[in-house]
């Protein structure tokens, strides 16, 4: 037996949905805003896992220009059926008021890496939608209703309607067969036929530190469903200590061995000496992620090993250990025609035109683009951060003639918050380094007047940060060799959910490259490495 220690997604990787096929397994998780939409991880032993696709990739299958943070694409559900890989998802387009306008789509494959299907529009009615296979050949979607009227809770309860998939569309009438329990915010709804019983497992108690995971049966697929005796199935609420907060919104998975597992959204937040413990509970940078608990059954229904409430390490399947070599190399030379899996852009793909692997060979370039703060179009590629102590480092070279251009190594975590170390241009200066920051959408320029200086003949200038858990601090270089550290400490906690303004943030931080350049040229940046570096 092996030992799996959580997470086994770490950073941001929420809203997780499992499927087997044969003896693989698959899990895929959120996007929101970052293009290209859903990540979709491999395993052969359930500890294991490698980034394997990224189905959603092209603009007709996806285009989130101008979404809000924290939109786009919500809790997709993988299932396998009929020779074929289902992938069903939300885009959301609005998150603020009194509405969520979202969209449902379907899109299929038959291989998890390759080109997958134009999407199939289902329906708007609300998020978290997930498709079930009915042992009578019939497929149903689940999916939370949306009620945006005054006075009444938003979540209206789990819908259910069939779907033809000769006909490619809805058919007959969607009906709520679960309103939920008392905890409400009922959603992420998954279906499953085991043994005598329909069983329903969704998440409830909002994303955030009253998250659960409720179960419940039924013999007639359209209910009416009881509630686990014992409910909830998981939850960190009733454990504030415990390191895996936020625990919920999960699937289950009956592995080849004959043994049962959950998957659950979860987050590890910082520590917080001297502070009080429950309110806020604290503040998690990397997102929200993915972890295993083992389940057993009694009396036709599921519990998680060890109570309900997450395990930090738990007893693997009776499976072989099956490791992975890395797919994000510690130093990308960006000597690919194609980007890393793990790099992505913001709502969009970014064309030929904005990024190229080409164009100077051994460089990623980088066309100036939009504003750190913009929804449409930003020339940044930035991948998750995973660790709570690592290096990130690149080495660039830009020749900006304006203050309008800028370019550099930025951690961010959506428009509103972020930082930014920049080779930019001053009137009386020239070429400079600066910093500048965005707090909850309030700005500053802490090295205002102490701009750095670059040297005539530099060409290249080296840029890093450094997080250490709760504090992160940029350095550079003009030669690679001697560092300077600028002695300015950023809070890790600003770029997380639990630290946004007006709350109802899912995503995590991401550290990357961008070139922004408002004056419209487009001039370009040359990055001629990423380095991503764990130092726990």
């Amino acid at each position: 037996m092996t030992t799996i220690q959580n997470p086994i997604l770490p950073g941001f990787n929420p809203d997780p949905s499992i499927c087997r096929v044969g003896e693989d397994y698959y899990i895929a998780v959120s996007t929101f805003e970052w293009f290209p939409g859903v990540g979709i991880y491999h395993s052969k032993d359930l500890k294991n896992w490698r980034l394997a696709s990224r189905p959603l990739n092209r603009l007709s299958q996806l285009n989130m220009m101008g979404n809000p943070n924290s939109g786009g694409v919500w809790a997709p559900a993988l299932s396998y059926s009929d020779g074929q890989f289902w992938l069903i998802f939300t885009d959301v387009k609005v998150t603020e008021g009194q509405w969520k306008d979202c969209h449902n789509y379907l899109v299929t494959c038959e291989t998890i890496d390759g080109d997958w299907s134009e999407p199939i529009y289902l329906n708007s009615s609300g998020f978290d939608p997930s498709l079930f296979h009915d042992e009578s050949g019939k497929k149903y979607l689940v999916n939370m209703n949306w009620d945006h009227r005054m006075g009444n809770h938003n979540f209206y309860g789990i819908a259910l309607q069939e779907y033809s998939v000769e006909e490619q569309k809805m058919v007959g009438k969607p009906e709520i067969i679960f309103k939920g329990t008392d905890v409400m915010l009922t959603e992420a709804p998954h279906l499953y036929k085991i043994g005598d019983y329909y069983y329903l497992l969704t998440a409830e108690g909002g994303t955030k530190y009253d998250h659960q995971a409720t179960i419940a049966r039924s013999k007639d697929l359209h209910g009416p469903y009881e509630v686990h005796p014992e409910n909830p199935l998981i939850t960190s609420f009733f454990s504030p200590r415990n390191p895996l907060q936020k625990s919920g919104h999960a699937s289950i998975v009956h592995t080849h061995t004959d043994e049962w597992f959950l998957v659950h959204l979860t987050g590890r937040p910082l520590s917080r000496a001297g502070q009080a413990l429950l309110d806020p509970r604290g503040f998690c940078p990397l997102g929200r992620e993915t972890a295993i608990q083992r389940v057993e059954w009694k009396n036709d229904w599921p519990f998680v090993v060890g109570g309900n409430q997450p395990s930090l390490e738990i007893e693997g399947p009776a499976i072989e250990e099956v490791q992975w070599e890395p797919n994000f190399p510690e130093k990308d030379e960006f000597d690919s025609e194609t980007l890393n899996l793990h790099f992505q852009s913001l709502r969009i793909p970014l064309e030929e035109n904005i990024i190229s692997l080409k164009e100077n060979p051994g460089h990623l370039r980088i066309r100036g683009r939009e504003s750190l703060t913009s929804k449409f179009t930003q020339a940044f590629v930035a991948r998750r951060w995973q660790h709570f102590h690592f290096t990130a480092e690149t080495k660039v070279a830009f020749n900006p003639d304006t203050f309008q251009q800028a370019a550099g190594l930025v951690n961010y975590y959506n428009t509103e918050n972020w930082t930014a170390l920049q080779i930019t241009w001053h009137e009386e200066k020239g070429r400079i380094l600066d910093i500048m920051t965005c707090d909850n959408f309030a700005f500053d320029q802490p090295l205002q007047g102490n701009e750095i200086v670059i040297p005539e003949d530099v060409e290249y200038v080296y840029l890093k940060v450094d997080v250490n858990a709760d504090i992160y601090q940029y350095s550079y270089s003009f030669d690679g060799a001697n560092w300077n550290l600028i002695p300015i400490r950023f809070g890790s906690h600003k770029l997380s959910d639990d630290y946004i303004q007006g709350g109802g943030f899912f995503t995590g931080a991401f550290v990357g490259m961008q070139c922004q350049d408002t004056s419209g040229q487009n001039l370009p940046a040359d990055f001629d490495y990423f380095t991503y570096k764990v130092n726990e």
